[in-house]
């Protein structure tokens, strides 16, 4: 591709230094841009059937699924997304689908796009019907217009049956499609309130929920930990199911952290920590504007005052002697010689979130593996990285970078979001997250996801700006009604003098 290309060029004009520190060198970054209570309820372990032979069975309580079939019903990873083969319309029209927590509309491309090999074409299914309603979304990154339709569908490795789905037919888009991926359309998984053009339209879990009985739970496992987002094609993969949890797919319990609020799924941080260093941040700086679990966010992201403490910390913490700002803010690539890992150079990074036991926390931890991301071998001496973790102006995001390390448990029916070690996050035979608690989260406010109250001064501005424009709006006001009190010679009442003539139309 030409972001190779491109890489190789720049790298072979730039040289190496000797030593760790001069194993370190930049690149302008160019890829693929994305998308227990052991007594008290903190832990609940996950219910295991045997067949006899030691193997690992579930299934949904209605016994009307396995969820064994849908393991590895997932390919992609988290530079280019993972998504699930989805058969749309009557007779079906095959499509890759990318799963995505952090959005409510069920889309596909309904039209050709350059980056995309093939579309759901709406003439060829009997059983599409339009609703004539107009839909936009924009996302993060990217954005796309068309029109909302019914139709059915179904998932070869998923549960059986077909459903009526609501579909977004996507009829033009912009920085939404990219090049390289292997998806046309995308599975927004959260809850009504994100949907659009508003929360009428049912999402996509919801119905299959209704229709199939199912319980309102699914989870996810995404299987790139460690791999290089430059590697064949559709590498990773993992393993959406949709009814509840395969307990083959973790290791240990699942520890449950409350749904805030049911729009994204919104959790509350209570603190962060880098190696053994407590960031000592208030802990609704954690969760300014919100915090939320993103599967179609690439990076973990965070508030610009949070990711700075971070950025600060690592680098008091790392072996390396010196950093390109450009590898922090995603600029830049860091370049060591093939078999000089870079990972032992960095600490771990740990994430506090409330358990469901409100007066005590659990913490999930991932190794420098899933956040020091490989992203090209270069003419097998250099392998490169970047860093996998971004500021955010609009809320904390745990996207694949942590979710990689783990099975996470969307457990709608009670309003929880659980999380788990995940078998598949290993690399050369070391686990790459982990999971310890409870704790005790008497250290930090009872609300952390509450809005952050500013300086003193900041709220004496804000009220003082407030009270001149009320004052504004009141002469405003009596410049718009006073001419209308005065006549001409003729009587009449005019008004050349309003406001109401020099309205902008």
């Amino acid at each position: 591709m030409a972001c190779s290309t491109f890489l190789l060029t720049w790298i072979f004009g730039l040289s190496l230094y000797s030593g760790v520190s001069d194993s370190f060198f930049s690149v302008p970054l160019r890829i693929y841009p994305g998308k227990y209570n052991f007594s008290d309820g903190i832990v609940t372990s996950l219910r295991r059937d045997s067949d006899g032979n030691g193997l690992s069975l579930a299934s949904d309580p209605t016994g009307t699924i396995s969820f064994l079939d849908m393991v590895n019903n997932l390919q992609g990873d988290s530079g280019r997304g993972y998504y699930i083969e989805m058969l749309i319309g009557t007779p079906g029209q095959k499509l890759n689908i990318l799963v995505d927590t952090g959005s409510s509309n069920f889309a596909v491309a309904a039209a050709p796009h350059p980056f995309i090999t093939h579309y759901f074409n709406i003439a060829l299914s009997s059983t599409y019907q339009s609703t004539d309603v107009a839909v936009a979304v924009r996302y993060t990154q990217g954005n796309w217009e068309g029109e909302l339709g019914i139709d059915r569908v179904s998932i070869p490795k998923g549960p059986n049956g077909t459903f009526t789905i609501n579909i977004a037919a996507i009829l033009s888009s912009e920085g939404f499609f990219l090049s390289g991926v292997n998806w046309q359309g995308i599975l927004g998984l959260a809850y009504p309130m994100l949907a659009r053009p508003d929360d009428s339209v049912e999402p996509f879990f919801n119905s299959v929920v209704k229709q199939l009985g199912i319980a309102d739970i699914f989870s996810l496992q995404m299987c790139g930990a460690g791999l290089s987002a430059s590697s064949a094609p559709d590498s990773a993969g993992g393993s959406l199911i949709l009814g509840g949890v395969e307990p083959t797919l973790s290791r240990g319990s699942v520890w449950y952290t409350p749904i805030v609020e049911e729009w994204y799924y919104q959790v509350e941080v209570l603190k962060l920590e880098v190696g053994d260093q407590n960031l000592n941040l208030d802990c609704r700086e954690y969760n300014a504007d919100k915090a939320i679990v993103d599967s179609g966010t690439t990076l973990l992201r965070l508030p610009v005052n949070v990711f700075n403490a971070v950025v600060e910390a690592i680098t008091r913490s790392s072996l390396i002697l010196e950093f390109s700002p450009g590898f922090w803010d995603g600029t830049k690539l860091a370049c060591w010689r093939k078999g000089e890992s870079p990972w032992r150079f960095f600490p771990k990074l740990s994430i506090y979130l409330r358990a469901t036991n409100t007066s005590q926390s659990f913490r999930i931890t991932i190794l420098p593996e899933l956040y020091i991301q490989r992203i090209i071998d270069v003419d097998g001496m250099m392998d490169c990285y970047r860093f996998g973790v971004s500021s955010s102006s609009n809320g904390l995001v745990i996207g694949a970078t942590v979710m990689e390390g783990f099975i996470v448990v969307f457990d709608r029916a009670h309003k929880r979001l659980g999380f788990a070690l995940s078998n598949c996050a290993v690399s050369g035979g070391t686990a790459l997250s982990e999971i310890s608690g409870p704790f005790s989260a008497a250290d930090v406010a009872t609300d952390c996801s509450g809005w952050l109250p500013k300086e003193p001064l900041v709220w004496v501005i804000s009220y003082t700006l407030m009270a001149v424009c009320g004052l504004v709006l009141i002469i405003l006001l009596l410049l718009l009604i006073l001419p209308c009190r005065h006549r001409n010679r003729s009587g009449e009442i005019t008004d050349q003098s309003s406001l109401v003539s020099h309205r902008i139309k």
